[in-house]
């Protein structure tokens, strides 16, 4: 069975703490528009992709892709996938 590798891509990334809406909403800007994003009372955020709604909870991550797509992501799926670009950086 023929293995393939992902190739190495930079994201942008904010982990979800309910309290960063602002971070978050900034994140999603592109070209001067933000995309659709909403909070609700519980602090799950509500993500319309072209998929459909997506839900992000309390401490997954909201990825920008890089075509722009934005999209939650769980933290041991993110853990698993992704580095920081900045060996000084921190979560």
């Amino acid at each position: 069975m023929p293995k393939f590798i992902k190739k190495p891509v930079m994201i942008e990334a904010v982990k979800w703490n309910g309290h960063n809406y602002t971070e978050i909403l900034q994140l999603t800007v592109v070209d001067k528009v933000s995309r659709s994003i909403s909070v609700n009372p519980d602090k799950t955020l509500i993500i319309r992709t072209l998929e459909g709604n997506m839900t992000a909870n309390l401490g997954d991550w909201i990825i920008k892709g890089i075509k722009n797509e934005i999209y939650p992501c769980k933290p041991d799926i993110f853990d698993a996938t992704y580095e920081s670009a900045d060996p000084c950086q921190k979560e």
